[in-house]
C-alpha cells in the first residue's frame, strides 16, 4: 500500500480550495442557460460536454486516488479527529466528491457504534449502551431559545458545536418548542427543521413529532375513496409538514401539593421494548432530507422504501415506521432519596449536575413483569440524565436506545411551566 507523505492538514486545505473552487461553477452554469433563450442564430455551446466538463471539475484530481489508499485516508482521519470542532475534517471528506462520499459513508460507524457524532443523521440514531454522550443546554431567556452543544460543559476560547437548537413558542391552548439544526431558522418548511415538542394548556401532557421525508411516510394499505376519507372518523396521527408523533411525556399531577419532585411517564412510540432486551436492536434512522453542515450541503445515504427495510451496512438495524414496531418503550424517572442534612431530594448524576432544581430528573426504563429477557442491568441503567450546572446552562447525557433529538425533547418538557405539578 502506498504511504502519505502528504500531512492530513495540508491534504484538507487543499480539499478545501478545490471545494471552494467547485462552488464558483454556478455561475457558468447561468450564463450558459441564458444561451437557450437566444435567437438560432447564435452558436450554442454543446450542453453534453458542458456535463461532462463539470463532473470532471466537480469529482478533482481527489477522485482518481486509489482506493486502498483513499480508504487508509478516511480511515486515520476518522480516527485521529475525535471530537468537534476538528471532526468536522471529516465532513469535508465527505463534501469532496462522489467516491470520497461512499468511502467516508462506510467508514464512519452509527453513535451506537463508537460514540461520536459526526453527520445530520446521528441526531436520530440511538447512542451507545457502555457510555453516555455528554452535552449540554443553553438557554436564552430574552430570545426563547434553547441550543444544544456537543461537549461536557461550555468551552473557553473555543467554539463547540451546535448539534440542535429549539425556540418556544407560546399560544394561546399550548407551547410548541420548534426544533430545528441551526440556531437562525425555525420555519417548519425549511431543510433545517427536525421536529417539534407540543404541550398542553396546562404543561402536564407533550406530543414528540419528528419530520419525515415522503419515502419515510407511512402508507395505507387498500385503496379508498377521497369521501371515505373525509368522512373517517378515525383520528390522524399525521401533522403538517410531513411530521409524525413518535412520543408522549406526561407530568403527574400534584393535586394535594405535596413536596416532592416532579414525576414523569414517558412513552417512546418509535423504540420497541425488545430493544432492550438481549440480542434486541433500536431503530436507526438512515437519512434525512437534504441539509447543511457548516454552510454546505450534505447528502445522506439513499432512504428506505416501505414500512421496514434494511440498511446497507449489516450492522445497522432496520427502520421501523413509528406505530408498526409493537410494544413501545416506556420511560420512567428515578425516585429520589430524602437527604436529611441538606433537607432536600437527591440524585447521584456523577457529578454532572451541581445545582438543585426542579427540572434536574433521570430516566430508566419501566419494564412489566413479562419481560423476562431484559438483564438486571437494563432494570438500573440510567438512559437520560438532565440537570442545572449555572444560570441557564444544563447537562444533557444520553445512551441507547435514545437519539440526541429523542433525549432534546425529554429535556426541553422540563422547561415548560408546569403549576399543576409542583
Amino acid at each position: 500500500m502506498c504511504k502519505i507523505k502528504m500531512p492530513f492538514k495540508s491534504i484538507v486545505r487543499e480539499l478545501k480550495e478545490i471545494k471552494d473552487g467547485v462552488g464558483s461553477r454556478s455561475g457558468r452554469v447561468v450564463e450558459g442557460k441564458r444561451w437557450r433563450g437566444r435567437a438560432r442564430s447564435h452558436i450554442a455551446p454543446d450542453e453534453t460536454s458542458m456535463v461532462k466538463s463539470e463532473e470532471s471539475i466537480e469529482q478533482g484530481q481527489w477522485a482518481n486516488l486509489p482506493s486502498e489508499l483513499l480508504l487508509d485516508i478516511i480511515q486515520r482521519v476518522e480516527e485521529t479527529e475525535t471530537s468537534w470542532p476538528a471532526r468536522a475534517v471529516v465532513v469535508h471528506c465527505a463534501s469532496v466528491c462522489k467516491s470520497w462520499r461512499e468511502v467516508t459513508r462506510e467508514v464512519v460507524k452509527t453513535p451506537q457504534q463508537c460514540g461520536r457524532l459526526t453527520f445530520p443523521i446521528s441526531l436520530k440514531q440511538p447512542g451507545p449502551r457502555e457510555s453516555p454522550i455528554q452535552c449540554y443546554i443553553r438557554r436564552d431567556p430574552m430570545t426563547s431559545t434553547f441550543l444544544l452543544y456537543s461537549g461536557l460543559m461550555p468551552s473557553e476560547g473555543q467554539k463547540d458545536k451546535l448539534l440542535l437548537a429549539a425556540k418556544r413558542i407560546r399560544r394561546t391552548t399550548c407551547t410548541d418548542f420548534i426544533i430545528s439544526l441551526v440556531s437562525n431558522d425555525f420555519s417548519r418548511s425549511s431543510n433545517n427543521y427536525i421536529g417539534r415538542l407540543r404541550s398542553n394548556f396546562l404543561g402536564t401532557k407533550f406530543t414528540i413529532s419528528e419530520r419525515q421525508s415522503s419515502h419515510e411516510a407511512p402508507t395505507q394499505s387498500g385503496r379508498r375513496t377521497s369521501r371515505s376519507r373525509f368522512h373517517s372518523r378515525q383520528p390522524s396521527t399525521r401533522t403538517p409538514s410531513s411530521s409524525y408523533r413518535i412520543g408522549t411525556v406526561n407530568y403527574e399531577l400534584n393535586v394535594l401539593r405535596t413536596r416532592g419532585p416532579r414525576r414523569m411517564h414517558c412513552v417512546m412510540n418509535s423504540i420497541p421494548v425488545s430493544s432492550m432486551e438481549e440480542g434486541g436492536s433500536a431503530p436507526t434512522a438512515a437519512s434525512l432530507p437534504e441539509t447543511t453542515v457548516d454552510g454546505h450541503q450534505f447528502y445522506p445515504s439513499p432512504v428506505f422504501k416501505g414500512r421496514v427495510s434494511s440498511t446497507n451496512s449489516p450492522s445497522e438495524s432496520p427502520l421501523v415506521i413509528p406505530g408498526s414496531i409493537g410494544e413501545p418503550l416506556v420511560l420512567k424517572n428515578r425516585a429520589p432519596r430524602w437527604h436529611e442534612q441538606l433537607q432536600c431530594w437527591c440524585l447521584n448524576f456523577r457529578g454532572r449536575v451541581t445545582v438543585a432544581s426542579v427540572k434536574n430528573f433521570q430516566l430508566v426504563a419501566a419494564f412489566e413483569p413479562h419481560h423476562q429477557n431484559v438483564s438486571a442491568e437494563e432494570h438500573d441503567r440510567v438512559l437520560l440524565q438532565f440537570g442545572k450546572i449555572g444560570k441557564d446552562i444544563f447537562t444533557m447525557d444520553y445512551s441507547y436506545p435514545l437519539s440526541a433529538f429523542q433525549a432534546f425533547t425529554l429535556c426541553l418538557s422540563s422547561f415548560d411551566t408546569k403549576p399543576a405539578c409542583e
